[in-house]
């Protein structure tokens, strides 16, 4: 999509530096934008509309990000979204203010 010059989103679970920045090596400087939409764990807990933090918490589900399992805080995404602060409004103008400023769109 990128090689088609389309503005492609998506969104992972992608708890360890190392694969974040193993995925930027995959694009040419410029092409690769991280948004770290970060959210105190407390508030994901609230927001949990599946229950899997109290199951993790109960040992039902291993490995879980944050809980039994680590989460590193990107070092150099280019966009944070403070999700536990902002609106979804005031996160959207965010973040299409970055792609304005820096002409893509």
């Amino acid at each position: 999509m990128n090689d088609a010059g389309l503005l492609t989103l998506t969104a992972f679970i992608s708890p360890y530096q190392e694969e974040r920045d193993e995925a930027r090596r995959l694009f040419e400087e410029g092409e690769f934008i991280e948004v770290h939409a970060k959210c105190s764990l407390e508030e994901a807990e609230k927001r949990d509309p599946k229950g899997l933090y109290k199951k993790a918490r109960a040992g039902e589900i291993k490995g879980f990000t944050g809980i039994d399992a680590p989460y590193e805080s990107p070092a150099d995404a280019e966009i944070v979204i403070e999700t536990d602060v902002l609106s979804l409004e005031l996160s959207v103008t965010h973040i299409i203010s970055y792609l304005k400023d820096h002409q893509y769109i």
